[in-house]
Order: C-alpha cells, then structure tokens, then sequence
C-alpha cells in the first residue's frame, strides 16, 4: 500500500498512491495508516484523489482509522472520485466524515476565519 505523507502547521495529509481501497489491501492500509498517525497534528486529511474504487473492507479500515484519532484529533476526507464519494454517501458516512471533493477545498476549510 503505497502512501505519501506531509505536514502543514496543524494539517497532516496522506495521500492514498493506489487506486483501489479493497479487501486485498485494506489491512496494509490500516496498518500503514495507524503507523502514520501515530503522533501528529490534530487534524488528519486523508487525500482519495488517486482512488477509484472502494470497497466494504476500504471504508471499514478508513473507520478503523477515524477510531484511533478519537477522541482528540479528526480525519477529513479529501479528492473524493465519484465513485467512491457514492459509497461514502450511500453508506451514510457522509455523516461521520467531513467531505471534500479536492485536497484545495479540504486545505481552505481548515483555515480559520
């Protein structure tokens, strides 16, 4: 599982180098990712740009990951594809994850007013 990561003042971003999020993948993701969080920012920005495909596994690692930042940092998920936005949506995540369609949108709204 191939992942980027890089740190702006209280933003973490990692970005996701694959485009699929599945079960032959998830737990390298979650492993990768609980390694990458491990300390840092408060505020965690998973870039999705690069994914076209999510499955069941992907979204419970992406939970998996959510539940190791709580209760005192966040993840905010970032560069949604269309494909994989409908998954978030249509599985009701869209409630549980802020959701952004570009890294850009997900960066401005993380700058205070």
């Amino acid at each position: 599982m191939k992942l980027s990561t890089r740190t702006e003042g209280q933003l973490h971003i990692i970005s996701v180098m694959e485009d699929r999020i599945d079960a032959a993948v998830a737990r390298a993701f979650k492993e990768a990712m609980r390694d990458m969080i491990e300390d840092g920012p408060p505020v965690v920005i998973l870039d999705l740009g690069q994914v076209t495909f999510i499955d069941s596994s992907g979204l419970g690692a992406v939970v998996a990951t959510l539940k190791l930042l709580l209760p005192d940092r966040s993840l905010t998920l970032a560069g949604l594809t269309p494909s994989v936005d409908r998954v978030f949506r249509l599985t009701r995540m869209d409630s549980v994850f802020p959701l952004f369609p570009t890294l850009d949108a997900a960066l401005a709204a993380q700058v205070p007013a």
